[in-house]
């Protein structure tokens, strides 16, 4: 299985984090790691292709969101959490708040 390519958040910019925010698949991928700290692909994938849902990991790992890890012939994925609120204090509590469900995103 191939290794997942993960930058370090110091080469992250926000744009970057907004880019791969502006997508409401991939705002409920995070929201859904957000609650449940680390899930395989297909348990976030609610019925969305696995071309899609391939994309939306490649631009969630480019713009360093998430974690793609082996484990066996699975992909589990986990929100960068600590690192993220550590580079960008606040940005992940606030889209969270902003896109709780119930709420336009």
């Amino acid at each position: 299985m191939r290794a997942f390519q993960h930058p370090q958040l110091e080469e992250v910019s926000a744009e970057q984090i907004f880019h791969a925010l502006s997508d409401p698949a991939r705002v409920e991928i995070v929201r859904q790691l957000a609650g449940e700290g680390e899930a395989s692909c297909g348990a976030l994938d609610r019925g969305r292709p696995k071309s899609s849902m391939s994309h939306h990991f490649r631009v969630l790992r480019a713009a360093g969101l998430v974690h793609t890890r082996p484990e066996g012939t699975t992909h589990m994925n986990r929100l960068r959490r600590d690192e993220l609120d550590a580079r960008f204090p606040g940005l992940l509590d606030a889209l969270l708040r902003a896109t709780a469900p119930g709420e336009r995103a």
